[in-house]
């Protein structure tokens, strides 16, 4: 009766979670003035594994169509740069030069919130990844999707017939109120705590 799970465009066990191939540290980022938040992100996202693994295979950019800037593009070279130079420091120059692709708000030279500027670049990943595939009953499950993000799922219990529907949204983080809460327990718990909908016909008995 529910919403089945959106087919997979990039399986999960495709996903190596460890290194495949040995790495040692690669160079750091040189701070050109309030680019910390762009370097802090960029460092955390080239050394997440399984990320690392599809970059550095090619694969994102052999298959690539996308016309002009893309950020999957731009993270696969920005990658490989890191993980093979000799330098001590390095020049993260492409990102800082289409910084106004990755998010609109952000401007050089000006302190930027790091977790904004994470989200912007996944979702500029995202898109990227999409652009490679047709089938948008398939959106959500990209290699950026399978690494970072999820599904929740919702569940609507008729209390009269007892039928029930299944749906699934996608996310990549999920907003929680903490401001109220005495930790981060109780809010969690309160995210998924089953509460009684009003006004709502149900599909099947229509009461």
């Amino acid at each position: 009766e529910g919403m089945a799970l959106p087919q997979r465009i990039f399986p999960p066990e495709k996903i190596s979670m460890d290194w495949q191939q040995r790495q040692r540290p690669g160079a750091g980022l040189f701070n050109l003035g309030n680019t910390c938040y762009i370097n802090v992100i960029l460092q955390c996202l080239t050394y997440t594994a399984p990320l690392a693994n599809y970059l550095l295979s090619y694969q994102h950019s052999q298959s690539c169509q996308q016309q002009g800037f893309c950020m999957m593009c731009t993270m696969e070279a920005h990658v490989r740069k890191v993980l093979c130079s000799s330098a001590t420091a390095i020049l993260p120059g492409a990102v800082l030069r289409d910084l106004k692709f990755i998010g609109e708000e952000f401007e050089y030279g000006r302190q930027e919130n790091a977790y904004e500027f994470l989200r912007c670049t996944l979702d500029a990943m995202h898109r990227a990844c999409l652009s490679c595939h047709l089938d948008v009953s398939s959106q959500e499950n990209t290699i950026v999707h399978q690494i970072f993000g999820g599904f929740m799922k919702s569940r609507v219990t008729c209390l009269s017939c007892q039928a029930v529907v299944d749906s699934y949204e996608a996310f990549l983080d999920v907003s929680l109120d903490i401001r109220a809460a005495s930790s981060l327990t109780t809010v969690l718990e309160d995210c998924v705590t089953p509460k009684q909908l009003d006004q709502t016909e149900c599909f099947r008995c229509s009461k």
